[in-house]
């Protein structure tokens, strides 16, 4: 079934401006107009994020709709794939939000635009806590890029988390995934996006 949806999640503080997504963004434009793009702005609530995304992606077909996600997003991503079947990116993904994102508590700014301001709110630790999918259903949905220089996640628990999945591991790299442009034919490989003939 050829990939017809992309979903791109982005991360925490972070925006549909982020490097990855409008790389992505860039490529699905240049090479595969014909497949429905959609990168959202998420809301810091974990639980309006997802009920965003559980309704923009309602009428997706299942079986050839798929997700990326960096970061938070790469948790996000995996909660929903296992809710629709569908294939899965994770870039350097979060595997205990809940735990990691406490101590952000308060006011935040964004990444992209520090004069956007939002609170992270302490009952969005639990929100995240209820979005955990402690076990992956189908591991060869999942491809993770994994970079063991990433100075924000234990790169350890990523592995541990998505070890029995297709991906890369990467020795150095960084959190952002700087060099994401080199490995960004194996991603849309596992999507199943090609170059249109």
């Amino acid at each position: 079934m050829a990939t017809t949806h992309l979903l791109y999640l982005h991360g925490f503080r972070s925006s549909p401006q982020s490097a990855k997504a409008r790389q992505m963004q860039a490529w699905v434009q240049a090479h595969r107009p014909d497949v429905h793009w959609w990168c959202p702005q998420l809301p810091p609530s974990p639980r309006e994020a997802m009920a965003q995304v559980e309704a923009g992606i309602a009428a997706w077909p299942r079986d050839s709709m798929v997700t990326v996600g960096s970061s938070l997003g790469g948790f996000y991503a995996t909660w929903v794939a296992e809710q629709t079947g569908c294939r899965a990116a994770l870039l350097n993904p979060a595997i205990h939000p809940a735990r990691d994102l406490a101590k952000y508590i308060g006011e935040q700014t964004s990444w992209h635009d520090p004069e956007d301001r939002f609170f992270f709110w302490e009952e969005f630790v639990d929100e995240l806590r209820t979005l955990d999918c402690p076990t992956l259903t189908r591991p060869e949905r999942y491809f993770a890029l994994i970079c063991k220089g990433d100075e924000v996640l234990d790169w350890h628990e990523m592995h541990s988390k998505y070890a029995a999945c297709p991906g890369l591991l990467l020795e150095g790299g960084d959190h952002a995934i700087s060099d994401f442009g080199t490995h960004m034919p194996a991603v849309l490989a596992h999507l199943g996006l090609q170059p249109a003939l």
